[in-house]
């Protein structure tokens, strides 16, 4: 899929799978149902993967200096998924189909808000960047607006793997209150 084509569109079931990892990254990063995780942990647990390495990518990799952890979090679904699990492997055809999809998809798609270009005008998606507009850190603002960039990675990174072929698995809300995996 070459990055200027059209993409296909969507069948019904394909939506709905989508729209349930949408849901379940919210309902986990907003925390009202079930305690609040991280982007990262979230983005993990939506996708049913273990969560332990994602820590280090809340807030941005925990400084607020680094990308944003849910953007970040969704390159790394892709590369668990679609990685060749041998360490000295290359990279999988599927893994850069895939990671150039995701990428422009949430180029096009994310709301990164005014804090995501530079004053020379260059996009950046640096935790502190995309958040500083917002106010404070712990406030509602930055919070309502990472919970949707949370769901909308969610939501990117499902429609590129089912784009991809490959059969996605969506953690229920219930699965993901029981617990972490590990």
């Amino acid at each position: 899929m070459k990055s200027g084509s059209q993409l296909r569109p969507l069948t019904e079931a394909e939506q709905r799978t989508i729209e349930r990892a949408r849901r379940t990254a919210w309902v986990l990063y907003e925390g009202r149902l079930v305690p609040h995780r991280s982007c990262g942990i979230a983005l993990a647990e939506t996708f049913c993967l273990p969560t332990r390495p994602y820590q280090a990518l809340r807030k941005g990799g925990v400084t607020g200096e680094g990308e944003c952890g849910s953007i970040k979090a969704g390159e790394l679904i892709l590369g668990e998924i679609l990685g060749d699990p041998d360490p000295a492997g290359k990279i999988t055809d599927a893994l850069r189909e895939a990671a150039r999809l995701y990428r422009r998809l949430w180029q096009e798609r994310l709301e990164l808000g005014s804090g995501a270009r530079t004053p020379e005008g260059e996009l950046t998606i640096v935790c502190n960047h995309l958040t500083a507009p917002l106010g404070d850190f712990h406030g509602p603002a930055r919070q309502g607006f990472c919970t949707r960039l949370t769901a909308g990675v969610a939501a990117l990174v499902c429609e590129t793997l089912l784009r991809m072929g490959v059969p996605v698995r969506i953690a229920s809300i219930d699965e993901a209150a029981s617990g972490p995996v590990e």
